[in-house]
């Protein structure tokens, strides 16, 4: 009632004034109030040309004071592609039953009420408001995206391309299509994403982008609905750790990635009855996929991608299957947010060798070459399968503070003070690990192998047991499925062996180094500046004192058991790793007098 007073004022302003803005102001204040935005953006133009052409050189400059509407439009085009750098190519609107690639959900907005109602207001200021804009295209344009297992005859992009979803035929995947959509909109949300018929299959520039996005896509989803088709209705707590989506490698992303999620059962009612509006806050939920998965509780709700914890989240993916084989590496680009080609036939072996290689390159985490089992094709320190992971690495014991401390003591009268500081000045120089053209060029310290030699009493069934001495080095009995040339000082054979020691700077106890085993290549500019620090105050007595006592720590840390590469010399001077079926851990023999036999390298392994 009140914007009718208020329009029919306006009116007789218009009938008393007709060549004035001012009744045509009032007419369009009046309609917007009651939401009547076409009429409202009508009378607003007609205002403006009334402001254009009036006579009145103050009343032109009133025209200064709002927008055009192709500027208010452009400015709202603007904010929708800002809302399509992390959307997907294709929604389908859950309204319609439509599939609608962004020309369409553009046309679609442009008829809503929103866009309307948005554009009605923003021209009644001089200066274009961003924040309503954003704020009203990130709501309409917000979808829902499903996270489930492919099972039997999925609709593809043209099974439903310019059809009515909720109008097919309701067989096999088709079913589930119209349940999820139907439950994104009573959810409240006009648009949804599903991968079976989204993305163009057959398009291999489209398919490659979407891979590479979908992880973005997930985390800017309003909402990710997982569908659990073999958890039945009425489900007990535990039914979703037995669920086959917690086997599938591409469900690890989709559910890391989003931040608020829903668990729906086969029938399309929430899991446990649990209606709150984010199952990732439900402690019960996440307890029982913590143990499920064996992932953190806090990665599980709050993951954020990256290269920290390589390893680990390797281990996360390890278990899990995919329909084909270079998946179980491209699913994890988004994990790791990385950006690489997708290749379909370049076979598992290539694929997770690329994602590894990127890994070492980005990060300096050398953790990923922590393995064993089989060598992969692509580089032989890395693994063939990423089922290698599952386990993990054996666990060393670290020194307390006050057993280095006393070994420090012992060893200030027995190490040449001048050989220690030469070691560590080598170390603190050696360069980041890194990948080239499928090789690994690692620092490491390096012990010469000087026998090795058959040991069939310790065959095992498809291993061999080989004794292995090297300089320094208690002796080693190592099992592998490679057969190696025996090899001694005494007998001259074509194959050398050496045993490395991977380098890790935080043994140098260094700031941002010490105490962090999940090393990254941010830390090597902090690194290399304290690095010259210390040697700008070498010719100091406090600060050669201080490098002395880390000289004698590094020794005394070098002295513990460590994680060790047996490396074969090639003929074309480079090495391979040889793949053990456990974890070789060595040992220096006496620390003191070994220091003389570690040999500071960089070697280059293919």
């Amino acid at each position: 009632m009140l914007w009718e007073a208020a329009l029919r004022g306006a009116q007789e302003v218009i009938v008393l004034k007709p060549s004035s803005y001012l009744g045509y102001q009032l007419k369009y204040a009046a309609l917007h109030g009651a939401h009547r935005f076409d009429e409202a953006i009508e009378a607003f133009e007609i205002m403006l040309s009334k402001l254009d052409n009036a006579p009145d050189t103050q009343l032109r400059k009133l025209r200064q004071q709002y927008s055009s509407l192709s500027e208010a439009d452009s400015a709202i085009r603007k904010a929708i592609h800002t809302q399509f750098d992390n959307a997907p190519l294709r929604l389908i609107d859950t309204t319609a039953g439509l599939l609608c690639d962004r020309e369409a959900q553009i046309c679609t907005f442009k008829l809503s009420t929103e866009y309307k109602g948005l554009l009605s207001l923003i021209i009644n200021h001089a200066e274009i408001q961003v924040e309503p804009i954003k704020k009203v295209v990130e709501s309409y344009f917000c979808c829902v995206m499903l996270s489930h297992r492919w099972e039997g005859n999925e609709p593809l992009l043209y099974d439903i391309k310019d059809k009515v979803v909720y109008k097919l035929n309701p067989a096999n995947g088709i079913v589930k299509l119209q349940s999820f959509c139907k439950t994104a909109r009573d959810t409240g949300y006009r648009w949804a994403w599903v991968d079976t018929c989204c993305i163009d299959q057959k398009n291999n520039v489209e398919l490659q982008k979407s891979l590479n996005s979908m992880f973005d896509w997930y985390r800017h989803s309003a909402l990710t609905i997982v569908y659990l088709s073999d958890v039945p209705p009425s489900s007990q707590s535990g039914a979703l750790a037995k669920s086959a989506w917690n086997t599938r490698g591409w469900t690890l992303p989709e559910f890391l990635a989003p931040k608020i999620v829903l668990f729906y059962q086969n029938d399309w009612t929430l899991y446990l009855g649990d209606s709150s509006p984010n199952h990732k806050e439900s402690v019960t939920i996440m307890q029982e996929l913590k143990d499920a998965t064996g992932i953190d509780t806090l990665a599980l709700t709050d993951f954020r991608p990256g290269m920290t914890d390589a390893r680990e989240k390797l281990r996360w993916a390890s278990a899990r299957v995919t329909a084909e084989q270079e998946d179980v590496a491209y699913s994890l680009f988004g994990i790791f947010d990385v950006h690489l080609p997708i290749i379909y036939g370049e076979k598992k072996q290539n694929a997770l060798g690329r994602l590894l290689q990127e890994i070492v390159a980005q990060s300096g985490d050398i953790t990923a070459l922590d393995w064993v089992g089989k060598s992969s094709e692509f580089n032989s320190c890395l693994p063939a399968d990423i089922l290698t992971y599952q386990t993990p690495p054996c666990a060393l014991s670290s020194l307390a503070e006050d057993d280095i401390q006393a070994s420090v003591s012992e060893l200030q009268n027995v190490v040449d003070i001048d050989v220690a500081l030469n070691l560590y000045s080598q170390l603190d120089n050696l360069g980041v690990p890194h990948f080239m053209n499928r090789r690994l060029r690692l620092p490491c310290i390096v012990f010469s192998v000087t026998e090795v030699r058959r040991s069939r009493a310790h065959d095992q069934e498809a291993y061999f047991a080989y004794e292995v001495k090297a300089n320094g080095i208690r002796d080693l009995l190592i099992t592998t499925k490679d057969k190696l040339a025996r090899f001694s000082r005494a007998r001259s054979t074509l194959q050398t062996f050496l045993l490395v020691r991977p380098w890790h700077p935080e043994l140098l106890e260094l700031p941002d180094t010490a105490d962090n085993s999940h090393w990254s290549m941010s830390s090597w500019s902090v690194r290399e500046s304290v690095s010259r620090d210390s040697r700008s105050v070498f010719s100091d007595e406090t600060g050669r004192t201080g490098l002395q006592s880390r000289a004698l720590r590094l020794i005394v840390r070098l002295g513990q058991p460590f994680r060790a590469f047996l490396l074969a010399r090639q003929r074309d001077g480079e090495y391979k790793r040889i793949a053990s079926d456990r974890d070789i851990i060595a040992q220096v023999k006496d620390v003191a007098s070994s220091v003389h036999k570690m040999h500071v390298r960089t070697l280059e392994i293919s």
